[in-house]
């Protein structure tokens, strides 16, 4: 755990990560220029997103487990992972270590739904969206909580380099276009909806552009572990400039 003699340069959060390798532009949660904090990488062997994503494969629940405490020891003082659909394992893998564990950033989804009117729906942005089920939703208690969800399985871009791994070299521009197209489609089909999610980390580089578009608040891995690592480095206040 981070104590008050630490600053915040020396907290590192731990990041479990799925086995992937296509390139991560700034803004993923695993280009180490999106945070300006220390962030320590494992990655578990044989995590593909066939396996995370489509299959919520059971048999990956202790790989990732011994990844947690690996990261624990080796001084993480909180611990996120590098897929939304690892929310799945969110109360196993807390209960595995002994720091504070975000799995996913569906985790924010029972906050964000109060922060917003009650006649109001919460988008979600997901890699797969067949593949989100309720088990997933009630792994963090999101399960009645109304959403509108928009997956990016039949985009090409999205497609070929994150959930069928054909090439590692990513497209960024025409990835952008993708993830744009479907926000403004979900934004356009739901006028109710009042914040987005953005479950799926490999596009959390293009959160700016979806939120100068929709101008909704949007919520995403990156805002949730920023949250964390400010809660473990807390720092007295300035006296001056009150009202």
């Amino acid at each position: 755990m981070a104590t008050g003699a630490e600053t915040e340069h020396d907290v590192a959060i731990g990041v479990l990560c799925c086995d992937t390798n296509f390139t991560k532009v700034p803004g993923h949660i695993r280009n180490r220029a999106t945070f300006d904090f220390p962030v320590i990488y494992r990655v578990v062997d044989g995590a593909t997103a066939e396996r995370v994503v489509t299959q919520a494969d059971p048999r990956l629940l202790d790989p990732f487990i011994q990844a947690a405490q690996e990261l624990e020891a080796r001084g993480a003082a909180a611990i996120t992972g590098a897929c939304g659909f690892l929310v799945i394992f969110q109360r196993q893998l807390a209960d595995a270590v002994n720091v504070p564990l975000h799995a996913s950033s569906l985790i924010q989804l029972p906050m964000v739904h109060r922060m917003i009117r009650s006649d109001q729906k919460v988008g979600l942005l997901v890699a797969k969206k067949p593949s989100l089920t309720r088990r997933h939703l009630a792994a963090v208690g999101a399960e009645h909580v109304p959403v509108c969800v928009a997956g990016l399985e039949d985009q090409p871009e999205f497609r070929e380099v994150m959930l069928e791994a054909r090439r590692p070299d990513l497209d960024a521009d025409r990835l952008g276009r993708e993830v744009l197209g479907q926000v403004e489609q979900l934004a356009k089909e739901n006028p109710d909806m009042g914040a987005l999610v953005i479950e799926c980390t490999d596009v959390v580089p293009y959160a700016h552009q979806i939120q100068e578009h929709l101008g909704i608040p949007v919520f995403d891995i990156v805002t949730l572990t920023e949250m964390v690592h400010r809660s473990l480095t807390r720092r007295p206040f300035g006296a001056s400039g009150t009202v």
